[in-house]
Parts: structure tokens; C-alpha cells; sequence
């Protein structure tokens, strides 16, 4: 398991539409992908999941991928919350 912490800075946090492009982009991967945030644990390939977790801006949020292509995985997931979710 690799996992990183993060502040997400899209001014919108994760509303539908960045919400659908980050799970579109994590399900290419094999590996299992959880958001931790605010006591929560959210299935990062979920987009119901990822939207009724009402991650906004500013919230510090822990991604965490476990599988064979984890470390591949967590790259992505770092840059597409680093510039904004596509929203920026």
C-alpha cells in the first residue's frame, strides 16, 4: 500500500464533474483506491461514493492504493488532484 496526504484546491472540491473524471481515470488501474476523509472511507472507482462524501475545497483528504500497479496509481491520483481535477 502506498498512500499520500493532500489539500484539494479546485475551488469546487469534488462536485460531479471532477468527481466523474477522477473516477474514470483511477478505474484504469487494477489497484483498489480509498479516500480517507473527515472519518470517512470512500471507494476512489465510486462515483456515487466519491460525490456523497461532499469533499470540498480546502478539505485535507488521504489517498490510499493497494495492488499491482499501486505506486502507478497514486501518481495519477497525485496529479490530477495537484492541478485541480481538471477544473483548473
Amino acid at each position: 500500500m502506498v498512500s499520500k496526504a493532500f489539500k484539494v484546491t479546485n475551488s469546487l472540491g469534488f462536485h460531479m464533474r471532477p468527481a466523474s473524471f477522477f473516477v474514470s481515470e483511477m478505474s484504469k488501474f487494477s489497484s483498489d483506491i480509498r479516500i480517507k476523509y473527515n472519518g470517512l472511507d470512500v471507494d476512489g472507482k465510486s462515483l456515487m461514493n466519491l460525490i456523497a462524501a461532499c469533499i470540498k475545497f480546502g478539505s485535507d483528504i488521504q489517498v490510499e492504493c493497494t495492488g499491482d500497479d499501486e505506486q502507478a496509481a497514486l501518481d495519477k491520483a497525485t496529479e490530477l488532484i495537484e492541478n485541480g481535477l481538471g477544473e483548473e
